[in-house]
């Protein structure tokens, strides 16, 4: 695996294997890597010729009082699992490289309706952070395609509608969210958690799996759900952010026809903010 820190390094590297007619499917991360990311690594490795994924930690997706300082930097050991799980290529660069004007004379990009809702009301600006960062990063690998985790739905929402909204020509796929053994979502920010809070942590994924099997059993209305689900998180110690149910093409509210859902839920566990969702598909 070769590692740059330039633009112009990744690219002139990326031309030689396009001239080989070879297919480039890219992993963006913010690093601190873990058994999810790699599955999205070896997914990338089934999807085309040449895995290139990229660790930055993005300034601009992260608010004044947010973990941008204390978010983790382990970069030797990610291009350790890098490696040994077939990426060929990383970019690393630093926000000078990124946003060499900085990040509040960079053009952002806001993917509307999308933006400002769930985690985009919880972190004002989070998303225009991240359509902004991956817009550039499209722009400096082209990859074929790009593969991202199911677990930030939202996320993964913003950027396919980004991709169609702007005729990007880079094919998106989404990956089941990693699990630990006992369901709780594999993510940077469980590192955080106390070894009490993390005997706790596994409680969302099994709210989670209660609302779901609520719905399917058409047990109560959406609101009665939301709210006992609420419950069962702060009776857990969690503290509440939202718990919503949610219509997966577009995530606004659902009418009684839809049946196509998403459940996704945010909350705080001690100094940690933890993102989950389960979709739900009613007969």
């Amino acid at each position: 695996m070769q590692t740059f820190h330039t633009i112009a390094e990744l690219r002139a590297a990326l031309k030689i294997e396009r001239l080989q007619d070879k297919s480039i499917t890219f992993v963006p991360t913010m690093g601190n890597l873990h058994d999810g990311h790699m599955s999205l690594i070896r997914r990338a490795t089934e999807e085309g010729d040449v895995v290139v994924s990229s660790i930055f930690v993005n300034p601009m997706q992260f608010s004044a009082n947010e973990d941008l300082e204390r978010y983790p930097k382990t970069l030797e050991e990610d291009k350790r699992v890098l490696e040994a799980n077939g990426c060929h290529y990383l970019f690393a660069p630093d926000a000078l490289e990124m946003y060499p004007d900085g990040k509040r004379s960079q053009t952002q990009i806001e993917v509307m309706g999308l933006s400002d809702i769930l985690c985009g009301a919880s972190r004002p600006g989070h998303f225009v952070g991240v359509a902004t960062v991956v817009t550039k990063l499209f722009n400096i690998v082209q990859p074929d395609c790009a593969i991202f985790g199911n677990k930030d739905f939202q996320q993964l929402k913003v950027i396919e509608d980004m991709v169609r909204d702007l005729s990007s020509n880079v094919r998106i796929i989404g990956v089941d969210t990693a699990r630990n053994d006992d369901g709780l979502a594999m993510s940077s920010r469980n590192g955080y958690l106390t070894e009490e809070e993390r005997r706790i942590a596994p409680a969302m994924y099994q709210t989670l799996l209660w609302a779901k099997e609520a719905l399917l059993a058409n047990r109560a209305s959406h609101e009665d759900i939301r709210e006992q689900a609420q419950q069962k998180l702060e009776a857990a110690g969690f503290r509440r952010d939202y718990f919503e149910i949610r219509a997966q093409n577009n995530l606004q509210t659902p009418s009684e026809e839809e049946k196509r859902l998403v459940i996704l839920a945010a909350a705080h566990l001690g100094s940690a903010r933890l993102i989950d969702n389960l979709r739900v598909e009613l007969a």
